[in-house]
Formats: C-alpha cells, structure tokens, sequence
C-alpha cells in the first residue's frame, strides 16, 4: 500500500514539547536510545524480538473484539447474633436479627437483592453465597473468600471482632446496614462510632471510611461495585508500549516507573526497528493488503463518513490496525500505546496512527497516543468502569464556562455502542495520514479526568459538550461548558493530559482512587 506521491516532512511543531517528551530530537527514535538513561524500575519491561508477520498472521487476527473485564468476586457475610433473655438486665442490643430464624430470612432477602443487583449490572460481577457468622472465630471457616475481591459485610448485629477477622483477609469491605428495607440493623446506630472512630473523634480504622457504609440503597452499592470492578481490572493491566513507555516532558522512567508501583502495569514494549520489519513484511504480503482494502472500503462506507484525506492513508491505517492486533493477541493485552506518534510512526507506516487507535478503541481495545503514562491509567480505570471508549485529549484554558478539549484520536462508539458520524481528515500537525474528527454529540455529558504528574492527586471536572467546532487544531475538538469557576479550574490544573468520556463517573472513580491512594478532588 504504498503512493507515488513523495510525502516529505520534518517534525518540529508539536502539542508536545520535545515531541512527546521523550524523543531524541527528529524521527530516530528506537528501543536502545530511550532506555538509556531510564530508571530501573521503568526498565524492567518486556521487549517483543524476533517477530515474523508470517508467523503471527498465520495465528488468526480477530476483528471482533470486547472489552475484556473479568467479575467482581463479592462474598457477602451477614454478622448477627442470638442473645438469650437475662433477668432484670439488657440482654440485647438493637436490631430486628435477633435469633436463627430471623437469620435464616435475612439470608433469603439478602439472595433475593443481590440477584436483583446482578440482573442490572452493567458491569460483570459475581455474588458468592451468604456466609453467617457471629463471632470473629467463624470467620476462618467462611468458604472461598480467598478467592473473593471485595467482602459485602450485612452489619445486622454481632461485635467488631467479626470486622478485625475480615479486615485480616486483606479484602475490601463494604458495610452494609438497614434502616428502613427489612428489619433494622444494630450497626446503623453504631458503625461511626463504635468501629470507624473506635470511640474516638476521628477516623481511626486502616481502610476503611464512611464511603464504605452503605444504609438501604442498593443504587448506592451498585455504584460502588462497579468502582471496584474496575479498579480490579486496571491493577495489573499488560499494556503493549510502542517505542517504550514515556510521560508528557517528564524526566525518563519517572512516571512509568510510579505505574507500576501503583498500578502493577505489565508494560511489554517493541521498538521501531521491530515494528518497521513488522510492517514491511505485512505490505509485501498480497493477502493482508486485499484484507486492509476491504476494511478500509467498508469503513469509508460506512454510514456518517466522510473521506477528506488520500484513500491509501486509510488502507495503510487499516494495515497498521491488523499489525497492532496481531501483536496484542501475542502479548495477551488489552491495551496499547505509541510513542513518538507525531513523527516516527509515518514513515514506517505510511501514514499517520491516528486512525488507527480511533478503530482499535471501537473495537474495545484500549489504545493511546503519545504514551503519556501520566494520563494513560486514568484511562485503563474510566473505561474499565465505564465499559466505554475513552478519549484522550489535550486541554486548553478554561474562560466563561467553557473549555476546548481536542486530539486527533478519538473513538467513535463513544457511547460504547453506536458510531458517531465524523470526517476522516489528515493529522492537523503534519497534514499526514488520516485523522477521524468525531462529531460528538452536543448535550451529552461527559467525565473528564485530569492526573498530575506525581500521581498524588486527580482532579475530576463533569461537563456538557456544547461544541464540536472545526479550529485549527487536532482534528476531534468539543467544546464544554462545566460550572465551577473558570478560575479555580484554571487554578487547580495538573498535568496536561486529559481523559474524557460519555458519562458521569465521578463517584466511582474517587472510590477507586481511595484504594491506590490517590487523592480526588471533584471540582464543581
């Protein structure tokens, strides 16, 4: 798939200072030149070697594709106890589960919500059966917590020594207590100050807050497991480095390095001299060219597109799609992210990957520009809480409500079903390749997420996407209103990058957040 025209092009205007923070300076950028100087930590990723196009296409290249996320394994446990009648004494203490038989149809009411939860989940969670214990003794003999991710704790009466054996699990734990949906809960008088602030004023349990205590609602813990679905399923994401891992002007291996700390990333990387002899031998092979004009042939056609830039650019991305899913499969990831996006790539690929991570993110891969490590968690989570696509974009100055988020990557089935309509231009900096600019739709709401640099603090910003204008800027742009002050906003700015997406997730993810200890701070 190659052109007669000549395209030549030196990149030196980038929305990243140095090209993407991480570049050498020009187009040279390889495996051995950015890993020197890294810091261990971020060195210790795997390279991909000796690859044969012949070898991994002959393996399959799946088109369709979903988000993989794997259940929430919830262990739910009723405390309770059955006191016996004393004379001329309190013998009980609050509550309307005071003996086996009320313990028995607490179990059914509880199977019975659960079920109910399960059935309206977006999200894949799995309930285990209901443990019943009285005592911190029975806790060890609980079957398959072990295997459990989050222990769902009906605190309906029994002592604290149950909830010192569960936090000794190492699992998370969320409190549930009733006050007005079945019989009333002795720890909906007491959970605050008995076990939270241990008779204390302040929060004294490792863990655990008032976030973790549900009363009633089972909307409230609904949100609540889908935040830890997705925490559950960005820990230890294998993510395939194109070029090697980076962070927007960061010091080298920094940021990657806190990745993994926090985040147990398995960053698989391959550089460009790989990847070049990857593509060669695809484009010198007749079967996966036809294949990459036929995709590209159905996507042009496809309703609400419109080709403004050279048809090959968009065989050539197809062809560069069918190279990053091939390399995905043989690494077993989920996601994907290049480096030196803005130069590197176009030669080798002959055209630009813009178009190429917009069909991946479609397809339910997770797929970034830029390699920005700083941003790129933010999207694992959001997605992964979401199930839905995930925009990674660059911001601009926020005034009078309004601010313009924009890059020339984004997915079109933003609302993780439909594609929106979009133009298929060249990428804005280098008038190169092809560029989807997706026609977001006006008065949706949207999640942003905005990490700093040390990964100690996110801020969360919701906001309604008034705009889809057509600036001289990367190609897909929104504009949105949001309604805090544009000061504060400007203000309280980390980092650079951006992630967006269809949506309101804010409470979810600063519930996840808590867990990694990161800080959020949801600006409204």
């Amino acid at each position: 798939m190659t052109n007669d025209k000549s395209h030549t092009f030196k990149m030196e205007q980038h929305c990243c200072p140095h090209g993407c923070g991480i570049s050498e300076g020009k187009n040279s950028l390889t495996r051995r030149t950015f890993l020197k100087g890294m810091s261990a930590a971020a060195i210790g990723c795997m390279a991909l070697t000796d690859l044969s196009w012949q070898v991994l296409s002959s393996e399959g290249i799946a088109q369709e594709h979903t988000l993989t996320r794997f259940p929430l394994k919830v262990k739910p446990v009723l405390v309770y106890s059955t006191p016996g009648p004393r004379q001329q004494t309190s013998w009980r203490s609050w509550g309307g589960i005071q003996t086996e038989e009320d313990a028995q149809k607490e179990v059914a009411r509880i199977q019975e919500e659960l079920e109910s939860i399960h059935s309206n989940a977006d999200f894949p969670v799995e309930f285990m059966p209901v443990a019943r214990v009285k005592s911190g003794r029975d806790v060890p003999a609980i079957r398959d917590i072990a295997d459990t991710h989050v222990i769902l704790i009906y605190a309906a009466g029994g002592w604290m020594d149950v909830f010192d054996a569960l936090s000794e699990t190492g699992k998370d734990m969320i409190f549930f207590c009733r006050h007005k949906s079945g019989p009333v809960y002795l720890w909906y008088e007491i959970i605050s100050p008995r076990y939270l602030r241990q008779h204390t004023d302040a929060l004294a349990v490792k863990g655990v807050n008032e976030d973790d205590v549900v009363i009633d609602s089972l909307d409230e813990l609904l949100w609540r497991l889908r935040a830890l679905c997705g925490l559950q399923n960005t820990l230890g994401t294998r993510i395939l480095a194109v070029g090697g891992p980076g962070a927007w002007s960061q010091p080298r291996g920094v940021v990657p390095g806190l990745v993994q700390d926090i985040w147990n990333f398995d960053i698989r990387t391959i550089d460009y001299d790989e990847l070049g002899g990857l593509i060669a031998e695809a484009r010198s092979d007749n079967n996966t060219v036809q294949k990459a004009r036929m995709q590209a042939d159905e996507y042009i056609k496809s309703p609400g597109t419109k080709l403004e830039t050279e048809r090959y650019f968009v065989e050539n991305a197809f062809l560069l799609d069918n190279v990053f899913r091939s390399l995905m499969q043989k690494t077993d990831s989920e996601a994907l992210t290049i480096n030196s996006c803005m130069g590197t790539i176009m030669p080798i690929a002959e055209t630009s990957a813009c178009l190429t991570l917009s069909t991946l993110n479609d397809s339910g891969y997770l797929a970034f520009c830029e390699s920005d490590f700083v941003v790129i968690p933010s999207g694992v989570l959001l997605a992964n809480i979401s199930g839905k696509p995930v925009f990674l974009n660059d911001p601009t100055y926020p005034h009078d409500s309004i601010i313009t988020l924009a890059h020339c990557t984004a997915p079109r089935k933003m609302n993780g079903k439909e594609r929106e309509d979009a133009r298929i231009l060249t990428h804005f900096e280098s008038d190169y390749g092809a560029a989807p600019k997706v026609e977001m739709r006006k008065g949706q709401m949207v999640t942003n997420i905005i990490p700093d640099f040390a990964s100690k603090c996110w801020i969360g910003l919701t906001g309604e996407i008034i705009d889809a204008p057509f600036m001289d800027i990367c190609r897909s742009q929104i504009d949105i209103q949001f309604t805090c002050n544009s000061s504060t906003l400007a203000k309280r700015m980390p980092g650079f990058h951006w992630m967006t997406c269809y949506g309101n997730y804010m409470k979810e993810i600063g519930y996840a957040l808590k867990r990694v200890e990161i800080d959020w701070e949801l600006l409204i």
